[in-house]
Order: structure tokens, then sequence, then C-alpha cells
């Protein structure tokens, strides 16, 4: 069910995470205490990427959880601050202990892939007994029950960059950012979507508002720092897809030119066992494109996990 940005916010709550506060959406049937769904959003959106999945999602977990990651939708975005994948990666673990959170299902999309490789990383060196090269993660009992990841940037080098991000990413990037507007996101955004499943005007408007909140657009040449990281970091986190028990799922708009049918052929390469679903015709954004798509390819990889827990 549609929900507008504004009633996103007003239904949420606030934290600090650095000093600045961020904020997330949570509904609860049952205390958060135990296990809980993450959703993890992408670039350069936010939480309310989800909405269209959020009363679905809220019936069949006892507690979902989805923060706005630090310099994006609602949450603070300082124009100072070490925007880095292991920050936002952080950020998430502070939040499930404030919340007694000490196990989670996963969901993540776009930058939140990436994210979620950290997590499974750290929770590969805490619970797995492998060892992983990189940045050792802080003590922590959270454990990841399962983890299905949409669209994202799982393997840089198959990574197709968009024009404009690898712009960013150039001494141009600073110029670039405070020149973004709502006509040039709205062209370069829609390029990514499947061509029968574009985003309304409404839409538009919407995310772009969100992105552009407190500056937002002047802070996408730092935010747009995680690229570099994953290729520094792609042995880890790569590695951390290869290593884990941690049940999981692809689940992959096809039509997607940045890391669609490429993106799952890889995965299919790399991974033991690839677990892949595709939905024909869409494109970067599956949770907006195909909600009910998405629904029934979730619902039936935990209806499978729960049929295999049931039978040992």
């Amino acid at each position: 069910m549609k929900t507008t940005p504004l009633a996103w916010r007003e239904a949420g709550r606030a934290h600090v995470h650095g000093g600045h506060e961020y904020f997330y959406a949570c509904q609860e049937r049952e205390p958060a205490a135990g296990s809980a769904l993450l959703l993890i959003h992408g670039f350069p959106t936010s939480s309310w990427d989800w909405h269209l999945l959020w009363g679905a999602l809220g019936d069949k977990f006892p507690c979902v959880i989805a923060p706005d990651m630090m310099g994006f939708g609602f949450s603070s975005k300082p124009p100072r601050y070490p925007y880095s994948i292991f920050d936002q990666a952080d950020l998430h673990e502070e939040l499930l202990a404030h919340l007694g959170v000490t196990a989670i299902h996963i969901l993540a999309h776009d930058y939140g892939d990436t994210v979620a490789q950290e997590l499974l990383a750290r929770h590969v060196e805490r619970h797995e007994g492998a060892t992983l090269p990189g940045p050792q993660g802080r003590p922590s009992p959270l454990r990841i029950e399962s983890c299905v990841l949409l669209n994202g940037g799982l393997f840089p080098e198959v990574h197709r960059a968009r024009t404009i991000q690898k712009l960013l990413l150039t001494p141009l990037g600073p110029l670039l950012s405070r020149l973004t507007n709502r006509r040039s996101f709205e062209r370069s955004f829609s390029a990514i979507f499947g061509a029968g499943t574009q985003p309304s005007a409404w839409e538009l408007g919407e995310f772009w508002e969100l992105i552009r909140r407190d500056g937002g657009n002047r802070i996408m040449h730092k935010l747009i720092r995680y690229m570099p990281e994953r290729l520094a970091n792609r042995e880890r986190w790569v590695g951390a897809l290869q290593k884990t028990r941690v049940p999981l799922r692809a689940i992959n708009g096809p039509d997607d030119p940045v890391s669609g049918a490429h993106m799952v052929a890889r995965y299919r390469e790399l991974i033991p066992n690839p677990d892949t679903v595709t939905l024909p015709g869409i494109g970067h954004y599956p949770q907006v494109e195909d909600p009910q798509g998405v629904l029934d390819a979730f619902f039936e990889f935990h209806a499978r996990l729960r049929e295999k827990l049931g039978s040992e």
C-alpha cells in the first residue's frame, strides 16, 4: 500500500550515531528483543523504498526495522562526515543492539547489499570460524539467520556504473553535486527502471525531495565513495558471500543496466549452490517496480527455510 514520505516519517523514530541523529521505521507485533527483519536501502534513496512491502512484511515478521543510513532520506546529512560502508554497518549493529535485537533476517538493495556483505563478513568472523581479510567488526552477539539481496553491485568487476556516478568520483564531483537538479535526477533515475515499470511523476518527485532534503544532493560525491570501497574490499565482501553458511537468495530485475542479468550470471559463477530469482521486465528497483513479485520470491524463500528447519 502506498504511503507518503511524510506519513512514513511521522510513524518513524530517531536515534543517534556518531553524534548525528538518524531516522528509522519500525513496526512490532511483538517486542523487538530476539529476531527481526532488517531492511537496508540503496543509493541514493532511503528506507521509504520499502513502503510498498511494509504491510505484508509486518504481517509475517514480528519486528521489521528499516533505517535511513547516514546521509540519506530523513537522516542527518553532515557535509563533513566519514561516509563509508563500514560506518553504515556500525550504525545498523548499534541500532539493533539499542532495540535488543540479537538475531536478524536481512533484505537489502543496491548500496544496502554492500552493507549486508560487510555484516555477513563480520558474522563469518564471529560465528563461523572462517578468516576474511580486512577490518575486523566490533564484538557483537548479533546472528544473521538469512539474507536476501536485490539488485546491487555485489561484484565490482561487473558493476556497470552510470556516467554520472563515475563523474561524481572525479575532481568535478563537488560541482556536479551542487548542479544536480530534479530534471537531471529524473532523467538518470528513470533510465535504470524497466521499460514497462517506469516511476510515476509523483514517485519521482518524492524520491527527489528525500534526496535533496537538508542538502543531501550536495553530498552525493561523498556518498558515492562506496564504489572505490567495493574495489578495495572485494576479497572481503565477495568472500563473505562465498564463505558464509547463512542461507542466501538473490532476487533480481534483469533489465537493470547497472546490476541486472549480468550480475546474476556472475553470482551463479562465484557463489556456491546459488539461489536466484529473476523478475522479467524489471529494472534496478524491484521493490518499487514489482513489489508483489519481490514478496512472492521472498516469502517462498522463507517458507522453504522454515520447512528445512522443521525437518531437522
